[in-house]
């Protein structure tokens, strides 16, 4: 998608040194309501035919994406929370590693939520090495929901994520990819 593209490009700080990709601009601190927009028009386009009745995400810098989707798509929208809340009372459970914060996570949806029943396209910002994407994988395996597609604003191209989830059989499009960061820190995109 091009106008995202060049908003990163414009706006996106890279730091070689970690493979770090700064969007705070626009998405992951301070948000582009209308870039967003765009982004779950795009996404709705690419993902209207494939039989979803529902859409992930997990919190937080997915959850504007996702939402504006589900309301494109007429689809309801649920994210996977980053603490157990004492108002759930059943949830299905896994861990997350995040590359922001450099911890394991546990994350938890309401089992309300996430049903056999469910065909579900998976929205968040980043794909990286795949660490969300696979809670979302282990978290349905729990349910029974059935993972439709993968839909990611940014997938880091030279980081593991695309493989992993190819290697699981798992369609997935990124709006924008990252090919490398130079070594003065500037962002190649592919």
């Amino acid at each position: 998608m091009e106008e995202l593209k060049q908003r990163i490009l414009r706006d996106g700080r890279a730091k070689a040194e970690g493979n770090i990709v700064q969007v705070s601009s626009f998405l992951n601190h301070q948000l582009d309501p209308q870039l967003m927009m765009h982004c779950a028009e795009e996404f709705a386009r690419i993902f209207k035919d494939k039989g979803v009745n529902k859409i992930v995400t997990i919190e937080a810098s997915g959850i504007a994406p996702a939402i504006m989707t589900g309301y494109l798509m007429k689809l309801p929208v649920v994210f996977i929370k980053k603490k157990i809340a004492s108002n759930l009372d059943e949830t299905w459970q896994s861990w997350v590693w995040s590359f922001t914060r450099s911890d394991n996570t546990t994350v938890c949806i309401d089992r309300r939520f996430l049903t056999a029943d469910d065909r579900i396209l998976f929205i968040d910002d980043f794909l990286a090495d795949g660490h969300a994407s696979g809670s979302v994988i282990h978290l349905c395996r729990q349910s029974g929901a059935q993972i439709v597609a993968m839909g990611f604003l940014v997938e880091k191209g030279f980081a593991t994520g695309g493989q992993f989830l190819r290697d699981h059989n798992i369609y997935y499009h990124a709006l924008a990819t990252i090919k490398r960061i130079k070594e003065d820190n500037s962002i190649e995109l592919a």
